[in-house]
């Protein structure tokens, strides 16, 4: 009996200071769990009440880093009251580097809440939205950067806390010449779209939205990134051009300094046309239009050919969409009331029998 007690004695000698070192890192991982919910609690109870939007940014791109990163750090902090596991380096080298990957995420979770906090006062589904348009673009692009950058020294800053790394990586400087030809060589046509991104959200010659003709396809703006673009056409379907694309080949910008744009409608028609009576058929047409600005309405003869007189009807709408729409309606009502009017005004040929 005397025996099995000093057994069971010295088996809790050996193993209570692991006791007592798992304790307490219990009691720091609690204390992040509170710490988690005083933080949930102010920003019902607090933020919410005050400021809606940030409360739910907050909410979304924090909250769920935070529910795990407080514990871990509460975990960190009460590692050097322990006696045994504080003498673990690779426990410690799992804190510090979980620790660090957490931080890293915090900082790029803060720039889309930067976005979404001001996007939220740039809307893009209004008429005139250049300025959301200028502002969606250059912050894109320029989080994105900053997002690669933020991983670059995150992961770099994890694999210094472990040796056989950071001895590699004493090995890669050693030779880092020769690394940085080959690596610029490979990567050439990689880092000429990285710097093509920095181009395009410096001087913008396309932003988000923007209404493009490229490779004859009709389309808007619908993503951009450090390396390539995506135009979304006419028909749904998906256009990807690299993004240096847009500083080596001339394209078609609709909207480069405005949303506002002029519609045209021609028309071919018999030279005994009534121009003054197709001239007030058009006032009547676009005066109720629901997508005509008001700015300009006119026809004009554009070209005189040998069997048809050429007419161009010209419309202004608020953005391309709508000018579409009012080039259909404008080209139908003209040709119906050219049917129901003046028939004989219909492109017809001649011809003399002698």
């Amino acid at each position: 009996m005397q025996e099995t007690s000093n057994i069971l004695g010295a088996f809790w000698d050996s193993t209570r200071p692991w006791a007592e070192g798992l304790a307490i890192l219990g009691i720091g991982a609690v204390a992040g769990l509170v710490a988690v919910f005083i933080a949930r609690l102010a920003l019902k109870l607090v933020l919410a009440r005050q400021n809606p939007a940030l409360a739910e940014t907050v909410r979304k791109r924090w909250m769920g880093v935070l529910a795990w990163f407080l514990p871990l750090l509460g975990v960190y902090l009460a590692l050097p009251a322990t006696k045994r596991l504080a003498e673990l380096p690779w426990l410690r080298a799992a804190l510090v580097s979980l620790l660090i990957f957490g931080v890293g995420l915090l900082v790029v979770r803060l720039a889309r809440a930067m976005e979404d906090l001001l996007g939220q006062r740039l809307q893009m589904d209004v008429a005139d939205n250049l300025r959301a348009r200028k502002f969606h673009t250059q912050f894109r692009i320029l989080r994105q950067v900053l997002t690669l950058i933020i991983w670059l020294l995150t992961g770099s800053a994890i694999l210094l806390q472990f040796d056989g790394f950071r001895q590699f990586g004493q090995g890669l400087l050693a030779s880092a010449g020769i690394a940085s030809l080959v690596i610029g060589f490979a990567a050439q046509k990689t880092l000429g779209n990285l710097i093509a991104g920095f181009q395009i959200a410096i001087t913008q010659p396309i932003r988000l939205d923007d209404v493009v003709v490229v490779e004859n396809e009709w389309g808007r703006i619908e993503e951009i990134t450090l390396t390539y673009v995506v135009v979304k056409i006419w028909d749904e379907r998906r256009l990807v051009l690299p993004i240096s694309y847009f500083l080596e080949h001339p394209f078609t910008n609709w909207t480069r300094s405005s949303a506002e744009i002029l519609g045209t409608v021609f028309l071919h028609v018999d030279y005994t046309v009534p121009i003054d009576g197709l001239r007030a058929e058009l006032q009547r047409l676009v005066k109720d239009h629901e997508d005509w600005d008001g700015r300009v309405a006119e026809i004009v003869a554009f070209e005189a050919r040998p069997t048809t007189l050429e007419l161009r009807a010209l419309v202004s709408s608020r953005d391309s969409g709508a000018a579409w729409r009012l080039r259909c309606d404008v080209r139908e009502g003209l040709v119906a009331w050219l049917q129901r009017e003046h028939p004989d005004a219909l492109p017809r040929f001649r011809a003399e029998v002698s």
